[in-house]
């Protein structure tokens, strides 16, 4: 399945179970509406957090459909440490910690990235590619797959991404309902009072954008989001 196309459902389909739990512990829509509108100026906030983790969430599909989950998987989860990041560095939580404690942070966040060097390197091995073939065909058979399509959303080809994908006309309806709910978040949002440190909030988030151009535009040039 296209990573697009499951984490479009995916949230989507989270959006829709958590209304409907809210729906039933809040004791209804009026209640709820009462709840929603006392929080509108921080509702922007929480959709933009939202949206960060479903970037994240749609690089980790790739990387899981790519390189495997094995890889793909200890990989993304690396993201806490950018998570240590912005809470050390721009909302100032070791704060007041001892020296045992932010040494210990430290030297996990060093094994953290080590670990995650090892696995980047790391070559599969020929038993490893054989079981991976072996998988392929028993998937074709369960499931009467076509053949050159698999091969094609196999790390092993590049066929999808030079011939590239059409998108349909609710992709686009899609992405404007979304932006139009963040436009209208955003003309009520109010700059929430907690003390950042906006020297190292402004690095992070140029870090984090970098991040994410480079990171794009080599999956775009490899896969054309495939």
């Amino acid at each position: 399945m296209n990573p697009l196309s499951f984490v479009t459902v995916f949230t989507v389909g989270e959006l829709v179970t958590m209304s409907a739990l809210a729906l039933v512990f809040h004791g209804g829509l009026t209640p709820l509406l009462a709840e929603l509108v006392r929080a509108r100026p921080a509702l922007f906030w929480l959709f933009m957090g939202g949206f960060c983790w479903v970037l994240g969430d749609l690089f980790q599909q790739y990387a899981a459909k790519y390189i495997g989950i094995g890889r793909g998987i200890p990989l993304s989860n690396t993201n806490q440490l950018w998570g240590l990041a912005w809470g050390a560095l721009v909302f100032g939580e070791l704060h007041g910690k001892g020296g045992a404690t932010q040494g210990l942070i430290i030297a996990g966040s060093i094994v953290m990235v080590a670990g995650a060097v090892a696995i980047s390197l790391a070559e599969a091995p020929a038993s490893e590619q054989e079981s991976w073939r072996a998988s392929e065909r028993r998937e074709l058979q369960r499931y009467q797959l076509d053949p050159q399509a698999l091969d094609a959303a196999s790390p092993r080809e590049a066929a999808l991404a030079k011939r590239g994908l059409s998108r349909r006309w609710w992709d686009m309806t899609i992405v404007v309902a979304a932006v139009g709910v963040f436009l209208w978040l955003a003309r009520s949002a109010q700059r929430p009072p907690l003390a950042i440190d906006a020297f190292w909030s402004a690095l992070l988030a140029l870090a984090m954008l970098g991040f994410l151009v480079a990171c794009g535009r080599m999956l775009w040039k490899r896969t054309r989001f495939s």
